[in-house]
């Protein structure tokens, strides 16, 4: 038996790999390590041999350029694409009060999406090494695309539920819309984040776009047919044709030249901080650890040779296994890697974290909930409608600015961030006291509506764009999520609070009864 096993299992012998290290082979099937290495520096060779050939051609080749900017509308569109669902079911407020008299549908709508969304991108943060980025993206666009094109026909147009399964049917068709749209969202952020800047502007200006494009659509749709069922069939089948022309859109491009480029590019370093705890080709070598070499990140890195082999301590030994390929395992990241690596991120980019977070706080304390609830007895319906639209309009411009060449320090960022605080007080002035608001023109709410977008707009773009540049490239994707994870942080807070306020207060709709009997308190001049 120990002869047996001494036939099987051969004793170390020690080499050098061409890096300097000392390499320790142990063959349990007999291949010889000196023909390996011959293999192994022949595919070097050709390597090099086609990385020099690529050297020659044109540098346009090499770097691809987006030349229309197709590549950058595309990007804007995914942007609206991750909004737009979400933004269809909210918008169409006065068929909504229509339908369900009486009831806070708006506020439980928006919770629903927030909570979701934030356990859908906490779950894409932690999968985002497993599952690969187009993967998420596409089942992102599909539970977007059901729960809309289900409610427009079997609700809106069939009316197939009574009144109380509906309300209830809405609530869970937000929610895996909220699922879909979240898992979207993070991922692409994560994706752009391996492109160069203006493309994360590009997607973050197309969230607002969606916006517009969503409040344009249920106006002119309200003003050519009076009848609220059918205009909001056709409201939402505009919406479903948007999103299937945004997934489309995404399937062409992902496979251009310019994304190929650019996602390789940053890839390549991901991938070589993995390479050396994956499986090898060939026969199937795997390296364990180098514990000279070992990283803080866990991560393995050898050192480059710089000419003739160089002494190097004991400890800098792979141990290599002669395996079949086939047997061997991909290596799932560990827990304590996946959190590290997060905490590695967060440790760089935690002002423009915190920015972004405060920003959509405030933002979701009065938006969408507080502002639907805002009456006025000559616009009736119109109002919230208007409201919508002017702060989404004004978001695309805030978006826009967003683009300007400024470098911001993040704890300036962080501290002009903080000022937009101020809009709570005063939209809430603009429904209290319910009998007659301090700020009871309908002029008020729009102005302030115009102000709060313009701000979020840019506020909400500029850390999510900044903070990808502050790490490596290989670490941008997980930046981008990271970010995302942060964002839905602040609107599930900010959702919240709105949700509580609107509960404690009982605001909804006694302004307007009360106007009308004191003779039009809401006609009064600014």
């Amino acid at each position: 038996m120990a002869t047996l096993g001494t036939e099987q299992f051969r004793s170390g012998t020690p080499s050098h790999t061409p890096d300097g290290n000392v390499v320790m082979n142990f063959s349990f099937d007999g291949y010889p390590l000196e023909e390996e290495e011959v293999q192994i520096k022949e595919r070097q060779r050709q390597r090099q041999g086609s990385a020099m050939s690529n050297a020659h051609e044109p540098d346009v080749e090499s770097h691809p350029k987006d030349s229309y900017h197709g590549i950058y509308f595309a990007m804007l569109l995914a942007g609206v694409g991750f909004l737009l669902p979400y933004n269809s079911f909210i918008t169409d407020v006065d068929y909504l009060h229509q339908k369900y008299p009486g009831t806070s549908i708006v506020f439980d709508m928006s919770l629903t999406y927030i909570l979701v969304a934030l356990v859908a991108v906490i779950l894409n943060n932690a999968l985002v090494e497993l599952l690969s980025l187009h993967t998420r993206i596409t089942v992102g666009y599909l539970f977007a695309l059901g729960p809309l094109v289900f409610v427009s026909v079997f609700d809106v147009w069939l009316e197939l539920f009574t009144v109380h399964q509906a309300y209830g049917i809405n609530l869970a068709a937000v929610g895996i819309v909220a699922f879909g749209c979240t898992v979207q969202q993070s991922s692409f952020y994560g994706y752009t984040g391996m492109l160069p800047k203006r493309y994360t502007q590009g997607v973050m200006t197309g969230e607002s776009t969606a916006g517009v494009i969503i409040s344009l659509s249920r106006i002119f749709t309200k003003l050519l047919l009076p009848d609220e069922r059918k205009n909001t069939i056709i409201f939402f089948f505009i919406s479903i044709a948007m999103e299937m022309m945004c997934f489309i859109l995404h399937l062409l491009v992902k496979r251009s030249k310019f994304v190929r480029y650019y996602t390789a590019h940053s890839s390549r370093g991901h991938e070589r901080l993995k390479v050396k705890g994956h499986a090898e080709q060939g026969h199937g070598y795997r390296v364990h650890h180098n514990v000279n070499t070992e990283e803080e990140n866990g991560t393995v890195e050898s050192p480059q040779s710089e000419g003739p082999e160089r002494e190097v301590p004991v400890t800098a030994a792979y141990m290599r296994f002669d395996a079949p390929r086939s047997r061997l395992r991909r290596n799932w990241p560990s827990f304590r890697d996946i959190i590290l690596h997060r905490y590695m991120v967060a440790g760089v980019i935690w002002p423009y974290m915190l920015s972004i977070t405060l920003t959509y706080f405030i933002t979701l304390c009065l938006f969408p909930g507080l502002e639907s609830e805002i009456r006025n007895c000559t616009l009736g319906e119109w109002l919230p409608i208007l409201i919508m639209a002017i702060f989404n309009l004004s978001d695309f411009v805030g978006k826009i600015l967003a683009a300007l060449p400024y470098d911001w320090r993040g704890l300036h960022l962080l501290a002009c961030s903080s000022t937009r605080v101020v809009f709570i007080p005063l939209f809430l002035l603009c429904v209290l006291p319910s009998d007659r608001p301090v700020f009871s023109h309908p002029a008020w709410p729009c102005v302030f509506s115009l102000l709060m977008g313009i701000s979020n707009g840019y506020f909400g773009s500029v850390p999510m764009i900044l903070a990808a540049g502050k790490v490596s490239p290989e670490q941008r994707e997980l930046a981008g999520n990271t970010m995302t994870v942060s964002y839905m942080s602040g609107l599930t807070l900010g959702s919240a609070v709105a949700y509580i306020t609107f509960s404690l207060t009982s605001m909804s709709h006694t302004s307007c009864i009360h106007t009308e009997t004191v003779n039009g308190t809401f006609t009064t001049g600014l």
